[in-house]
């Protein structure tokens, strides 16, 4: 890490020919952010601040020059604290346990506001009575991603739509800041604003599918066709329903997707692809999941037999030692041969 000039806002481009920016030397590795045997038991990283990364045994940022730790904090950290701080006696099942919460925390932020815009705007009684049914299915709603939750349709596809409204972003540093972001949603838009979002998301809805009342996995799918880089996605295809939801609302286990051209429904492109809860000791235990399969070809058994694992968050052991591998060999060879 390179010693800079801290009186500078190293989070926008900086003149390259003045000596102010020159690098200063470097700072030694004690000097960079660090935690080491925290109290609290547990360190978690989800792309944010390292200043929360411990709960209470975190580094107090005061400590360090802004330049060294600039990202901000986001809904899945906060998930993630949340449910670290809640068990003190973690077994490898509990940890892929953990890391599998389908909590969408963003919605904390966001659905109190929705609820306000609901309450204080002045709607017609025919507008009303079109969205009291699912402004109530928010409202019951635990704010947990599932394959049967009609509410995360509803939240996502709002939460999306409000989302447009932000002014774009001119740092690094306001991007890693999601639940600034997330307030900001709330502070520049009016109750107006919140409803006609949700008003055209019910509508969208309707049209799109025939009803507003749409099971996330209904269309939230994972599909896997050709193994290659550029998977080509047909909702004619079989395809798997996925309860797990992208991480900018605060799902630990990260699953993205989206619409393609030609589709109805929004398939996985990005998030978790590989996962692995390790445990230590004198003799090593670890699982793991790979999003599909271990094998790119289509033919192959093994292209998608991880696939509704992945989905479940059920994991297969991890084969270290020999002994253990050889119990599982299906094939094997000698170079030459």
């Amino acid at each position: 890490m390179p010693k800079r000039n801290p009186s500078l806002d190293w989070s926008l481009p900086v003149k390259g020919e003045i000596p102010a920016t020159e690098w200063q030397g470097i700072h030694s590795l004690d000097e960079i952010v660090h935690i080491y045997n925290p109290a609290s038991g547990w360190i978690q990283n989800c792309n944010s601040t390292p200043f929360s990364a411990a709960g209470s045994s975190s580094p107090v940022s005061t400590a360090y020059p802004a330049y060294m730790a600039p990202d901000d904090q986001n809904p899945r950290a906060i998930n993630a604290m949340r449910l670290l701080g809640k068990e003190n006696n973690f077994t490898i099942d509990k940890l892929i346990a953990v890391g599998y919460d389908h909590h969408l925390s963003a919605f904390d932020i966001l659905l109190p506001g929705l609820f306000k815009a609901y309450r204080e705007d002045s709607l017609s009684g025919s507008i009303r009575k079109y969205l009291d049914e699912p402004m109530q299915s928010l409202k019951l709603w635990d704010r947990n991603a599932s394959i049967s939750s009609i509410p995360t349709t509803l939240a996502v596809w709002w939460a999306n739509k409000l989302a447009h409204r932000l002014p774009e972003l001119k740092s690094a540093v306001q991007y890693s800041n999601a639940v600034g972001r997330l307030n900001e949603m709330l502070m520049i838009t009016s109750s107006k604003e919140k409803m006609d979002d949700f008003e055209a998301v019910v509508n969208e809805l309707g049209k799109r599918y025939g009803s507003w009342k749409i099971a996330w996995g209904e269309i939230n799918r994972y599909q896997r066709n050709t193994g290659g880089v550029t998977e080509k996605f047909d909702d004619l295809l079989p395809s798997l329903p996925v309860g797990l939801c992208s991480s900018r609302w605060g799902s630990l286990p990260a699953f993205e997707s989206r619409p393609f051209p030609g589709t109805k429904n929004f398939y996985g492109v990005s998030g978790n692809s590989f996962i692995a809860a390790v445990e230590f000791g004198k003799r090593l235990k670890a699982k793991s999941i790979v999003t599909g399969g271990q094998s790119n070809d289509p033919g192959s058994p093994h292209f998608m037999d991880q696939a509704s694992r992945y989905l479940e968050g059920k994991f297969k052991d991890v084969l270290f030692y020999k002994e253990d591998l050889m119990k599982q060999i299906e094939k094997k060879y000698h170079p030459g041969e």
